[in-house]
């Protein structure tokens, strides 16, 4: 990490206090050999584009080896690198290129199970019942599965093996959970962690944060859980499968680890109800930033944004809050918010309105082209959900068919073949970065400017806002310490704007009023 240019910051503080993450799902950014999937390579060809778009720190999803049963969240060997990524190599050429144009690197980790190719797997299926190696995982005896959890691919959370065990995945049943009670669990994810910190990774995404710890009497899910299906936020006072109290131990202990490499953070994958629930992961000695999908689960409604934003900054209380809009398990914000032009005003609304907020922002690669989420034929759909429901749910593809960069038709500069891993809509030629660039009113140069004036601007000092009287449909908040001021308007008329110098607009104004669907800065 020696020589990595200091990320700019509006107060003293870590350089994530106020980081824009751009978030690259590794299969789908950029293709280097012409294998119709995203590689290590391709994503070190792009990064001019990312030094570009201006963002401050990239989070990498899974890269490992792995079979793929769930695209790399089934890892088999956590401290090596799929060849259909690359290797070892070609990992530390990208972070020492992404060091040199000052963009730091955080990758995921998934230490809630592994896949059923691990060796530790493997040596629990030849061990037998009652084994030492079957204890590093959720394995249980009887003629009938332990409870009545299920998975949130959907189906049974029980996989029966040929010789009467029965053990335990959350998820598919090639993604066996660990058992964390067994203390090699621990030792192994340090071993993880200081593996990929001395190989200069600044940080990691921590996979299903809210997840690890199980009660150890297995007791049985609230029918009515069930019955409403998996969902994605988990009550534990109905749903024992997640946030149990032991994971907090397994937070600490990974802090520990991160305390020991300077500048090091980590952020969590948190889906839990109740912000006095979230706030419990990011105390001081735990996950330094968390993932509160509050905005990702609001309408775009004045009211129901302001709400979300208030629970998001009292969740995170005296730490960093961290905002959202779009990631890789969840359906595009462009199509959440009515799909087409619509969808695209109001996401480059809320984009605005996310960026004007105090704390750290994540982006989802794709998302400043504003992509939609894409409906695939059936024939292409490869998401465990897709099998596990029965073909009743068709899972997340469609917000990860991979980014277009150039030309008129597929693959638009991904790869060197058409016959990409997702395939990639006809229509998307005006959507590429290529036509993007140079036009000023596209969606990538709002996110350009956007993230420019963010990162200067003295308007966006300060930890805390304060809100306007706005009219109805509409809300504005000013950033106490800077004096920033951002407007939505989800109204379907046009309203006055607070006094001010104007910075930025998702749409222009018209004779002086934030038209409907459209957010504006000033100071």
């Amino acid at each position: 990490m020696a020589g990595l240019p200091t990320v700019p910051t509006h107060a003293d503080g870590p350089w994530w206090q106020n980081a824009v993450f751009y978030q690259v799902y590794v299969r789908s950014f950029a293709d280097s050999d012409g294998d119709g999937v995203g590689d290590l390579d391709g994503i070190r060809s792009r990064l001019g584009y990312l030094e570009l778009l201006g963002v401050d720190a990239l989070w990498l999803t899974p890269f490992y080896t792995s079979p793929m049963a769930d695209h790399g969240y089934d890892v088999a060997d956590p401290r090596d690198v799929d060849p259909v990524f690359g290797d070892l190599q070609k990992f530390d050429l990208l972070v020492a290129e992404a060091h040199e144009r000052g963009i730091r690197v955080t990758i995921d980790l998934v230490p809630n199970h592994t896949s059923d190719q691990h060796p530790w797997f493997a040596e629990a299926v030849r061990a037998g019942p009652g084994s030492p190696e079957r204890d590093r995982y959720w394995f249980r005896q009887g003629a009938y599965p332990p409870n009545n959890w299920t998975s949130i691919f959907g189906g049974p959370a029980w996989t029966q093996l040929p010789d009467g065990d029965w053990y335990l995945h959350l998820f598919a049943p090639e993604q066996p959970d660990l058992n964390w009670a067994n203390p090699e669990v621990a030792a192994d994810l340090e071993r993880t962690l200081r593996f990929w910190l001395d190989r200069g990774v600044d940080g990691f995404r921590i996979d299903v944060a809210h997840g690890m710890a199980k009660p150890e009497s297995l007791p049985d899910m609230d029918p009515s859980v069930i019955a409403q299906g998996s969902g994605i936020l988990h009550d534990n006072a109905v749903d024992p499968r997640f946030d149990n109290e032991g994971v907090h131990e397994i937070h600490r202990m990974i802090r520990k680890v991160l305390d020991g490499y300077p500048d090091t953070m980590a952020v969590g994958e948190i889906w839990v109800k109740g912000d006095d629930r979230f706030a419990r992961y990011v105390r001081p000695d735990e996950l330094h930033l968390g993932f509160n999908f509050r905005l990702v689960g609001a309408d775009f409604d004045a009211d129901a944004v302001r709400t979300a934003i208030e629970g998001s900054l009292r969740a995170a209380g005296d730490s960093t809050p961290t905002w959202t809009l779009s990631n890789h398990d969840v359906v595009r914000h462009v199509t959440r918010y009515g799909d087409g032009e619509l969808g695209v005003r109001r996401a480059r609304a809320m984009t605005m309105v996310e960026l004007a907020l105090p704390g750290s922002v994540y982006l989802y690669n794709g998302e400043e082209l504003g992509l939609a989420t894409v409906e695939l034929p059936e024939w292409a759909l490869q998401d465990p959900i897709w099998k596990r429901s029965g073909h009743t749910q068709r899972g997340r593809d469609g917000s990860r068919i991979p980014v277009p960069w150039e030309g008129s038709e597929p693959p638009y500069g991904f790869s060197t073949t058409a016959d990409t891993w997702l395939p990639m809509p006809l229509e998307w030629a005006p959507l590429t970065v290529e036509a993007q660039l140079e036009d000023e009113d596209s969606t990538l140069s709002l996110y350009r400017h956007g993230i420019e004036i963010r990162k200067t601007h003295p308007a966006f000092a300060g930890t805390e806002i304060e809100w306007y009287g706005a009219p109805a449909g509409c809300f504005a908040f000013r950033r106490k310490g800077g004096g920033l001021i951002c407007a939505l308007n989800t109204s379907p008329a046009p309203v006055p704007v607070p006094p001010g110098e104007v910075l930025l607009a998702s749409l222009p104004l018209v004779d002086g009023q934030l038209p409907p669907d459209a957010a504006v800065w000033l100071v």
